[in-house]
């Protein structure tokens, strides 16, 4: 949509508008919009954290079940295209069959939708025909519905984080730009004196006083302006340091499933906002202060001199900022949609890099180049929108300056002529003028662009407001601990409240130093039975324990320093291949390094390399094998000396006597092992077999001995644990 149609809206409905940030939460952000419509001040992130969405996206009656605990009645409809007119509007359309919409209006052939994906558009009907498809949800809110007020904004202190010495830091940054502006208020006066007092008078001396004493006040703005610059430098590197390591730190706090739940650009362009923030505490605040004092002491001066010409020059003021409030909210609504387009941009971006080989394997280079062009198209348009805004405004702003500044010099000259003032207080007074429209207009600008800071807090707030996992004590690494044990106590989890469960009910225990695999079909929630052990999900309900103490007592930290764990999805990093097996630790002890790396039989590949253990192995380990890569991550976990290890299909491209050597190296440590596995060779290499069913009414676990044949497995459903 262009500027004119978006200026043509005028915004005039209190429906407002919410961008999605994750790809499944389009219905989501359209309950956010008819709540906001009804009075409700939480905002889509609020309803993020009150409601769980699956990261599959939400069907209409999951939509129906979130309203109801928001408090709306919900009433589902089919129609023809032409019965839109006779819905209860705001409503949801149902968009494409994978998406979902707000109507706003339908005005004759036009309708208005709020689209989360892309922002408010205006289609002609024959357009919408393309995309409905023929279902809406009506929403009433019921005794159940609240117009929540939002909640407590974000303090400086959790966008930040604990910044030491900021307010001691900022009142000295104030106090010399205070004098700065001292000295831009006394400059002035130095014509009217020059040209009333030393001009009239030929007092030569006067002059020469004059012109000593002003520059001495210049020097010293200079050095006061050169102390302003070094202190902003500073504080704002000081700053920058700080605020990114408080927020990069609860970043890293943050739990598994956040990260799961978002695109990495987004992730990124959210942890950018600060940046946007900081630069506004250290530099813009002051600067409004700064400017609103300076415009109250000067129209005061000014009154003294010509009350009636700076009436006039109010005025002027006055309209330019009536023209930044009215065009408000589509500059504010045009900078959300350039930020989310820029994030959706830069996603696809690093997608295509990371799988750069599928796409050249798949001839997919041109519908890849096409969608990321398209994507690039709209986030330029989207901030062409901003531009042009800003461009009127500095038209306007050019505009009316000029012709304050010929009624000035008009209504001055004719004062004059009248002996109402002398020369000089008519050149003082334009001097006064010019700097108090331009601090004005600096004014209007920095307290608008100060609240669209607002647009950053929030889109920051997804990261400062999320809770980080609990923190305990993690102690170092430095000897082998000993086989734990582990129990599970029906144990149920699903990824979302509208979710089926993909654990239900789950109980088993493993002994210390038992070797057991869990097999199943494809789906019955193998892999997140791991990530459960592992601690990067918790149990939706149930229990825990480890060593017959609760996880929760135990802590997560101190779990994790005692486990190994290879996932299907494990990634190695830049650096060398000792770095990566002692996942560069401070102090490596090399001799474990190689210990583990012949557990792992991947010593031999290691030292025919020409820098052994110090090849670099490049980013996400580009340079080795599937079967390689494998038996190093293999080699990482063995180097914690861990007491539970944790295998995802961790020996999948090996062969079947690099599997065999790796199992009984392994079985030689005596550490606890659970597997999932497919293969029969891993199957048979442990001590029991547990086979997830998944149910209705629970998961049934069925345990079998490894000597048992594999198809078997899968057919009898008689024993249970």
């Amino acid at each position: 949509m262009n500027l004119l149609d978006k200026l043509n809206l005028s915004f005039n409905t209190r429906l407002p508008m919410y961008l999605q940030t994750e790809a499944a939460e389009c219905g989501l952000a359209c309950l956010a919009m008819i709540a906001g419509y009804y009075g409700s001040e939480s905002d889509l992130g609020d309803l993020r954290r009150r409601l769980a969405i699956s990261l599959k996206g939400v069907n209409l009656q999951d939509l129906m079940s979130m309203a109801d605990r928001v408090g709306f009645a919900s009433r589902p409809v089919r129609l023809e295209l032409d019965e839109l007119v006779r819905l209860k509007t705001p409503c949801i359309l149902h968009w494409d069959l994978n998406h979902f919409v707000v109507l706003d209006e339908v005005s004759g052939d036009r309708v208005i939708v709020h689209d989360p994906a892309v922002g408010v558009r205006r289609l002609p009907l024959p357009q919408v025909s393309r995309h409905f498809s023929g279902i809406a949800l009506e929403l009433t809110p019921v005794g159940g519905f609240e117009a929540v007020r939002a909640g407590p904004r974000l303090s400086m202190r959790s966008l930040l984080g604990r910044m030491v010495g900021l307010k001691r830091t900022l009142v000295q940054l104030f106090l010399l730009a205070l004098a700065v502006e001292l000295f831009s208020i006394a400059s002035p006066l130095f014509l009217q004196w020059v040209v009333d007092h030393a001009l009239i008078t030929a007092d030569r001396d006067l002059l020469l006083t004059l012109a000593l004493g002003f520059t001495l006040l210049l020097l010293f703005r200079v050095a006061v302006l050169a102390m302003r610059g070094w202190m902003l430098i500073t504080i704002g590197a000081t700053m920058k340091v700080q605020g990114r390591s408080n927020l990069f730190s609860h970043l890293l706090g943050l739990p598994a499933g956040y990260f799961e739940a978002r695109h990495l650009a987004d992730v990124m362009s959210r942890f950018g906002s600060q940046e946007t923030i900081l630069q506004a505490i250290t530099t813009d605040i002051i600067e409004a202060v700064l400017d609103g004092l300076f415009v109250i002491v000067t129209v005061c001066i000014m009154f003294v001199f010509a009350p009636g010409v700076t009436v006039l020059v109010l005025i002027g003021a006055a309209l330019y900022g009536l023209l930044r409030w009215s065009l408000y909210v589509p500059l504010r609504q045009a900078s959300l949609e350039a930020i989310v387009w820029s994030a959706r941009r830069d996603s696809h971006f690093l997608e295509t890099l990371r799988g750069i080989k599928t796409i050249k394997l798949f001839n997919a280079q041109e519908g890849r180049r096409t969608h990321w062009l398209n994507l690039l198209v709209e986030s330029v348009n989207r901030q062409l929108t901003t531009q042009n805004l800003r461009l009127l405004f500095r038209i306007a702003n050019t505009l009316l300056v000029g012709i304050l500044a010929i009624l000035v010099v008009w209504l001055g000259a004719r004062r004059v002529l009248a002996g109402g003032m002398s020369v000089g207080m008519l050149l003082a007074f334009i001097t006064y003028k010019d700097q108090f429209l331009g601090r004005i207009s600096n004014l209007i600008d920095k307290l608008v662009d100060l609240s669209m800071l607002r647009l950053h807090a929030d889109r920051l707030a997804d990261i400062a407001l999320t809770a980080p996992e609990p923190r305990h004590y993690a102690p170092p690494i430095e000897e082998q601990h000993p086989p734990a044990s582990i129990e599970l106590r029906d144990v149920r989890f699903r990824y979302a409240d509208n979710e089926p469960w993909v654990l239900n009910s789950v109980s088993f225990r493993v002994e210390a130093g038992e070797t057991v695999a869990i097999v199943g079909p494809s789906g019955c929630g193998k892999t997140t039975l791991l990530k459960i052990l592992a601690s990067l999900l918790p149990p939706t309900q149930g229990d825990f324990l480890v060593n017959d103490i609760p996880l929760s007592q135990l802590g997560i930290a101190r779990w994790r320093s005692m486990i190994g764990v290879v996932m299907q999805d494990d990634q190695l990093f830049s650096g060398s291949l000792a770095d990566n097996i002692c996942f560069f630790a401070e102090r490596p002890d090399f001799a474990r390094i190689e210990e583990c790396a012949r557990l792992a039989c991947v010593h031999e590949t290691i030292v025919s390399m020409p820098m052994g253990y110090s090849t670099l192995i490049g980013d996400m380990g580009t340079v080795l094998s599937g079967g390689q890569k494998q038996r190093v991550l293999i080699a990482r976990a063995l180097y914690r000396q861990p007491s539970l290890l944790l295998l995802d299909e961790a020996t999948s491209h090996l062969d079947a006597e690099n599997e065999g050597a790796v199992s009984a190296a392994i079985r030689y440590t005596q550490v606890t092992r659970i597997i999932v596995a497919h293969r029969a060779e891993t199957i048979r290499s442990t001590d029991r077999v547990i086979h997830l069913v998944p149910g209705r009414e629970r998961t049934l676990l069925l345990v079998k001995t490894p000597d048992a044949h594999l198809p078997r497995i899968a057919a009898e459903r008689s024993s249970g644990y």
